[in-house]
């Protein structure tokens, strides 16, 4: 072991909830680090905690008094003892100030350095730095427009139309896009809200709009030995409002010669800031002339990193955990294969139609299983989905050697995914497997708004009301018959809150 190196960890408190924070419990049992979790009032009952070796209360149900809560997450890792943290994604996974007081209290931040998040945080200092490692960046105001007649000077300079994006922004908020001048001043007030209101900050740039583009993004690692790799492409396209929704590995879009330059492009640009970690370069891809322009850089684990995990065989999670150790890289460029197919498809507890959140009581709840199917989920039967946080509750990745055979294998996964008692995108997700776009891999990210109509599950569609009725009838007289047989045992609520309050 070398002097950077530092001994395996032996407890990990991951810094997250739902279905990222099982990833990382099952990455530490597979390691055989001891697990700890943190939990909000309302996760209280949620399935890491149950799996987790330890959990720690960390305040009320709302993020900014839990997740966001520096102090008490603080707190929670000197009571546990544990000497790393794994941020997952969202929450404090960007946060330097987070980085930083782990670091001043000797517990390892399972990430990239301070300076990393800094450095590419900010939209505005991420695209200078890209411009001069020599990252094709969309042409744009190159800097804050902090007036509306500075930014009509820039958008007739650049032409229409354009898009106006706070510096601090990310999931779909603080953007506008302006497709004339009447627009403008609408769209400019509207971006400088929503960036004051969720992030704090009202500084804006605009750039030009890439209309019906495609969202690629590369995987890259790298290591405190100077080592950087990435690992190929992921197609994000399918997207609504902003926010990712059926992600696949490789793109159907981009030719070989344009996937080797995109991965150099990257590796140069995370050698230039010398990254450590796992992170991510999204590109907007111009499907027509082939060109790709740089977006933003997320430094931090992706949603749909198990695609990537698939197509290339590694343990992305793991290979974390071995870099924050002082390790270098298990694998070189050249070990670094893609192999097959993969697809994502984020199952949220939403309306399918207005994508408005639909959290509740799950009643039942059944993963699909079979060959070549994984599942990364939080979700059980009996499990409230509480109102306070992203309503994704649960991955389905399907693999095969082909896209065709990842998406009729996707598709079967999705028919056998049973979850009632809430409303889901289930439909959402079979409907685009079925559209002509999305089969022959043209579909971009405008898909969903312009494209995309939802098919009736038919499995669903009763021939008039009364079937509901019955079934209503059927459901009520077997409850009342459960419970006038519980009866007989009256230790068996006992039994089982002890046994959840054990598992905790």
């Amino acid at each position: 072991m070398s002097q950077s190196e530092k001994p395996m960890f032996k407890k990990i408190l991951i810094a997250n909830r739902g279905e990222i924070a099982l990833r990382v419990i099952r990455a530490c049992r597979d390691l055989g680090i001891k697990a700890v979790a943190v939990y909000s009032d309302a996760d209280r009952n949620s399935l890491p905690v149950v799996l987790a070796d330890e959990a720690y209360n960390i305040g009320p149900a709302p993020s900014k008094d839990s997740y966001l809560k520096v102090e008490n997450i603080l707190e929670a890792i000197k009571k546990s003892g544990a000497d790393a943290v794994h941020p997952g994604y969202g929450f404090l996974s960007e946060n330097t100030d987070f980085a930083e007081q782990l670091t001043k209290a000797g517990v390892t931040f399972i990430g990239p350095t301070p300076d990393n998040i800094r450095a590419m945080g900010d939209k505005l200092s991420a695209i200078k730095l890209m411009r001069e490692a020599g990252v094709p960046t969309v042409p744009g105001s190159g800097g804050p427009v902090d007036t509306i007649e500075h930014a009509r000077e820039v958008c007739e300079k650049i032409g229409y139309p354009v898009i106006i994006k706070a510096t601090a922004g990310g999931g779909g908020k603080g953007m506008r896009v302006v497709f004339k001048p009447e627009e403008l001043e609408s769209g400019y007030r509207a971006a400088r809200s929503e960036g004051l209101n969720y992030f704090k900050n009202d500084t804006v740039y605009i750039e030009r709009y890439v209309q019906n583009p495609k969202h690629i993004e590369i995987q890259i690692f790298g290591d405190t030995h100077g080592n950087v790799v990435h690992l190929f492409e992921r197609e994000c396209s399918v997207q609504r409002r902003h926010q990712k929704v059926i992600e696949e590995s490789p793109s159907p879009s981009v030719p070989p010669e344009v996937r080797q330059k995109m991965g150099e492009v990257a590796v140069r640009a995370g050698k230039a800031i010398k990254y450590i970690g796992a992170g991510t370069f999204e590109f907007i891809f111009d499907n027509v002339t082939k060109e790709f322009f740089f977006m933003e850089m997320n430094t931090r684990l992706q949603v749909e990193h198990p695609i990537t995990e698939i197509v290339t065989g590694t343990d992305l999670v793991q290979e974390q955990i071995f870099v924050a150790l002082g390790r270098p890289l298990s694998f070189k460029q050249e070990d670094i294969v893609q192999r097959g197919w993969a697809i994502e498809a984020r199952i949220c507890a939403e309306d399918p139609e207005t994508f408005i959140p639909s959290p509740g009581l799950i009643r039942r709840c059944r993963h699909p299983q079979g060959p070549f199917i994984r599942v990364d989920s939080y979700a059980y039967p009996g499990y409230e989905v509480p109102i306070y946080y992203d309503p994704m509750i649960s991955k389905l990745i399907a693999f095969g050697p082909t896209r065709d055979s990842a998406i009729r294998r996707l598709d079967r996964a999705l028919t056998e995914f049973t979850l009632t008692g809430i409303k889901t995108n289930i439909s959402f997700h079979k409907s685009v497997l079925q559209h002509p776009k999305f089969l022959d891999g043209t579909y971009t990210t405008q898909f969903c708004e312009k494209d995309l109509k939802l098919i009736e599950p038919k499995l669903f569609k009763a021939v008039d009301d009364h079937v509901f009725l019955i079934t209503a009838a059927i459901a009520a007289y077997n409850d009342k018959k459960a419970k006038a047989v519980s009866e007989y045992n009256v230790a068996s609520r006992w039994k089982d809150l002890a046994r959840k309050e054990g598992l905790r």
